[in-house]
């Protein structure tokens, strides 16, 4: 995990946040947290402040490699689950939780593509189940991330043959792109024709149709009541979900941010640039909440 603190100049508190990072949809590594996702933040990282600090946290499951991970990386490897099934999302739950009492409190968290799909679900329950209680943390950014459809329907939302169609298509389109084989024959240039949303900006979505998903029909408790950051890459085959989950976002309390990449955190220094203000944000309006 990753701790961050960047508060306000006027306030001297620390405000730390709690990454969660994953290799892809499906696993993370030791080695791939350590010398990617930690490499591959550093560039905004290291544009703020030293009151920011990270703890960066492996999953708890042994687990197969994402596609791709073990041409570069060896084992182990780690996952928050082994499946989407929701008792298997649930377990991760109750993981998080114990974490957070343990080694807390942390102010937010930061996420990629699974830990995305961990921390969005955990609001979500929690919204549902609790929405009298705040959640553990105070802000949330996610990078290239959405959240389970098994997990909106166990909460009572419904989903639509559209949005399973378009999960799956993206789904397996990502494990392609993100392959040994695609790696071997592109290496990074397998993002510069990789095929993304149709849209570069939410603001133009239309919210009864996001991907299949109705946002005008959802139950009241399908919200996350935190500030959040939501960073998605316009060439990631599931940049679809990434553009879902901002629209759980309270639309006064989110950012929304297209790096131009695919499924990773690309180093450019305008995209750092940027994802450090979004980040420092996320620290200012978590303190005055």
């Amino acid at each position: 995990m990753a701790r961050v603190q960047a508060p306000p100049s006027s306030d001297p508190r620390r405000v730390r946040y709690i990454p969660k990072p994953s290799t892809t949809v499906h696993s993370t590594t030791n080695a791939l947290l350590t010398e990617v996702i930690f490499a591959s933040t550093a560039s905004f990282r290291d544009r703020l402040s030293d009151n920011f600090t990270f703890d960066f946290v492996d999953g708890f499951l042994p687990s197969d490699p994402a596609p791709g991970i073990d041409l570069f990386y060896p084992p182990p490897y780690y996952s928050f689950w082994n499946d989407l099934a929701v008792d298997s999302v649930r377990k991760s739950h109750a993981w998080l939780r114990d974490l957070i009492e343990r080694d807390g409190p942390y102010d937010g968290v930061m996420c990629f593509s699974q830990g995305c799909s961990l921390i969005a679900s955990f609001c979500l329950y929690h919204q549902a189940e609790t929405p009298d209680q705040p959640l553990p943390f105070k802000a949330a950014i996610f990078i290239c991330g959405g959240v389970p459809l098994q997990v909106l329907e166990d909460v009572g939302i419904e989903v639509s043959q559209e949005a399973w169609d378009i999960n799956n298509k993206s789904a397996k389109a990502l494990a392609e792109q993100a392959s040994t084989d695609a790696i071997l024959k592109s290496g990074l240039d397998r993002w510069v024709n990789a095929q993304g949303a149709d849209t570069n900006d939410t603001g133009l979505i239309d919210p009864t149709n996001v991907f299949g998903l109705d946002f005008t029909s959802m139950p009241k408790h399908a919200q996350i009541k935190v500030p959040t950051v939501h960073i998605y890459g316009n060439k990631d085959p599931r940049c679809t979900a990434s553009l879902q989950l901002a629209q759980f976002s309270d639309p006064k309390l989110r950012k929304v941010y297209d790096h131009g990449g695919g499924h990773d955190v690309p180093r450019k220094t305008d995209v750092s640039e940027s994802i450090a203000r979004l980040v420092q944000w996320s620290a200012l309006a978590a303190s005055v909440r």
